[in-house]
């Protein structure tokens, strides 16, 4: 095996510290030992993997971990030229924030609970005030405190106790997923001796104030499995398991009912759901709202003396339904319509008042909110642009009129309203500030309709600077995602603004996959019709270079599985690809029972161990399609700790792209050794990450520094 050394790498980057990266000559890329392996699916078919011996589920066999050393190594040597425009970009990004912001307090139980950030520091301090924002403070958690000594540090959940005396909260410090559960008394300021480890981030307590809900991981798939009870002052080997999930391709999650009188868990896979609760009070056996059926899916709260819940029931769309106190559970022929099913409008979500309903819904790809009286009078909340995105923000409490939402687009910064669902009057609460002289007035956002090539049109959420000329010259930077159901709403971004500025366009294809067109949309775009994302991400790339927003040699992409689909596909559309944590080995993952979320997904991509799933996934795979050609520049990060997406998937691809790929376009593969899934932690670390990628696309794409 070769790898650079480190004495090659700071010989390199000396040389090319005074030399432009187009000019430089490269330094010898790491080359990756070739071990052979078979992956056999269990109808006999048969895949060479030469790279599988980088998976260490471990993550410290030297070889391996020497082959990552060496190519962030490289990436080191690569990027050196680059390295003061990353610094001007970091600079930029990191000026337009706020450093001493604070998040809008919303009152719970007579505490008005919020977070702030101090001058200079990464995590949030978590707080609240007793009566009113004019009381002392109380500080919750001290993040940066907290963070001390540790290369990732995360709080994913928290919450406080019904009386108001405890909180319980959610801590990872690898990066894994694998968080720890503590407890601390607010009165007195002290940690409890209580520790669960191993759990999802998801925390519930019982009225009594002593017994904690919590969601247990399989120690090997790192699946949330088990729901189970801790009393403080005991130790946790003595939880008592209440509920165990036997079906591996369901996710689990516990809440309370608004009202706060029943503890709730929910199951749901891709295409099934089931939620059974239990008295908060008296909690004992949980009964199931409805059995669960394959094509059935459903989630259910509860307030003012009855169940309302948002199923897809002959309804793909969804609609909404409600089930009156004093009706058995279990028995769904009593429910009644609420909302019907509209084959236009696509149900995403709601929040429960006393005496209104809000509606978060999807229309002709917008994500809006409306509300619903108990007369049956419907509002909708207006806005004033093309492309955007509302949702609903923390309605910590049902006993009121007001609303509270959020609102962004490509072009306006997160927005946090009130609105009166009774008389309509509106309150501006806060706007995220933007320093340095930013002007939402001095952009324009378009949505745009692109043709795919079976004909269907892929809305496009589009931003530029003002004086823009769509004359076929600028850079483009196209972003896309297509999975899961998960649709990419437009929303402001602190560093995306850098790239604007320079005189690029930025474009969002809200490709098939996801569900910005309701249902059907997400249809189209996994299992059997995967493909359907892949091209029409291509597609809107050709239309926009047609229309003239970019020049044809001047596209960047970015994205996850995308990216690997569509650099087999159409490398010659694309001048510099952009890709974290990707998703690049589908039929080898997906084989395998072992790895976190195989068995989940295998509604979302296909069971490879079928014949007819298997060819079709096999022909799409990025790590199984890289052949002899010329690739575009690409970036490829992940995090050694990723629980979700495995670091071995881009690991192995990258390692397969470099013996295989015949250009000579520079291929840069960043590993974070101290990070998961979401990259590093801390508000500033995620922006030092982009100025690094944003400086090498910027670099490919020649847009003036």
């Amino acid at each position: 095996m070769t790898f650079l050394t480190p004495a090659r790498a700071a010989l390199a980057c000396a040389f090319l510290a005074t030399t432009p990266l187009a000019q430089a000559a490269p330094p010898e890329p790491p080359v990756a030992a070739k071990k052979p392996h078979e992956v056999r699916a269990p109808h006999g078919a048969v895949s060479q993997d030469e790279y599988y011996w980088l998976r260490d589920d471990t993550r410290e066999d030297p070889e391996m971990l020497a082959y990552l050393k060496a190519e962030n190594a490289y990436a080191d040597a690569v990027l050196a030229p680059i390295k003061p425009l990353q610094e001007k970009l970091y600079e930029e990004i990191v000026g337009r924030i706020k450093q001493d912001d604070s998040s809008v307090p919303y009152r719970l139980r007579g505490y008005h609970y919020y977070s702030r950030f101090e001058e200079g520091q990464n995590y949030p301090v978590i707080a609240r005030r007793k009566g009113s924002m004019d009381a002392t403070e109380e500080i919750l958690l001290d993040q940066n405190a907290m963070a001390e000594g540790h290369g990732f540090f995360q709080v994913s959940d928290w919450v406080v106790s019904p009386d108001n005396k405890l909180l319980a909260w959610a801590e990872d410090t690898v990066g894994r997923r694998q968080y720890v559960l503590k407890v601390k008394n607010l009165e007195t300021g002290e940690m409890l001796a209580d520790a669960v480890t191993n759990i999802e981030p998801n925390i519930v307590w019982a009225d009594d104030n002593r017994t904690l809900f919590y969601i247990d991981k399989d120690p090997t798939t790192l699946l949330g499995n088990r729901v189970k009870t801790h009393v403080l002052g005991t130790p946790a080997s003595s939880d008592r398991l209440v509920y165990e999930e036997a079906d591996d391709s369901f996710y689990m999650g516990i809440n309370r009912t608004r009202d706060d009188d029943f503890i709730c868990i929910y199951v749901q896979s891709t295409v099934s759901s089931e939620q059974r609760c239990t008295s908060a009070e008296t909690p004992g056996a949980f009964a199931v709202l409805a059995p669960r059926e394959r094509d059935f899916e459903y989630q259910a709260d509860h307030l003012g003396g009855r169940w309302v819940i948002r199923t897809n029931w002959d309804a793909p769309n969804y609609r909404l339904m409600t089930l009156a106190d004093g009706h058995a559970l279990g028995d769904r022929s009593v429910w009644n319509d609420m909302v019907p099913h509209s084959a236009d409008v696509f149900i995403e979500g709601f929040e429960l008042f006393d005496d209104v309903t809000a509606i978060e819904e999807r229309s002709g790809g917008v994500k809006r909110l409306r509300t619903l009286a108990a007369d049956g009078k419907s509002e909708f909340v207006a806005s004033d642009e093309p492309a955007y995105a509302m949702s609903l923000a923390k309605n910590a409490e049902p006993d009121t009129q007001w609303l509270r939402y959020e609102y962004t687009s490509l072009t306006t910064p997160d927005t946090t309203y009130e609105v009166n669902m009774v008389t309509g009057e509106r309150k501006l609460l806060k706007r995220l500030p933007v320093l340095g002289g930013y002007d939402p007035a001095n952009y324009v956002t378009e949505r745009l309709w692109a043709p795919a090539r079976d004909g269907t049109k892929i809305p496009v959420s589009i931003v530029y600077k003002k004086g823009f000329k769509p004359d076929g010259t600028a850079a483009l930077l196209q972003y896309g995602y297509g999975s899961y159901g998960s649709s990419m709403d437009p929303a402001f971004d602190y560093a995306r603004v850098s790239l604007i500025d320079r005189g690029m366009a930025y474009a969002i294809a809200h490709v098939r996959g996801g569900q910005e067109m309701g249902r059907a949309w997400y249809d189209d775009g996994h299992l059997m019709n995967k493909k359907n994302s892949f091209t029409d991400f291509i597609d809107v790339t050709r239309y926009l270079v047609g229309q003239g927003y970019a020049a044809k040699d001047r596209v960047a992409a970015a994205g996850r599985l995308l990216m690997g689909a569509i650099v087999n596909m159409a490398p010659e559309d694309y001048k510099v690809i952009v890709t974290h944590v990707p998703f690049v080995d589908v039929v080898t993952t997906m084989l395998d029972e072992t790895i976190p979320l195989t068995s989940n997904e295998w509604d979302e991509w296909g069971d490879p161990r079928e014949p007819e799933a298997y060819a079709y996934m096999l022909s799409y795979s990025p790590y199984d399609n890289v052949e002899a050609e010329a690739y575009p520049a690409m970036f490829v990060g992940t995090g050694l700790w990723d629980s979700q997406v495995q670091y071995f998937e881009p690991a192995k691809w990258v390692a397969r792209l470099r013996e295989r790929g015949t250009g000579s376009a520079p291929l840069v593969f960043r590993t974070n050794m101290e990070a998961g899934h979401g990259g590093k932690s801390g508000r500033f670390n995620k922006y030092r990450e982009a100025a690094e990628y944003y400086a090498f696309m910027l670099d490919q794409l020649g847009v003036a520094p």
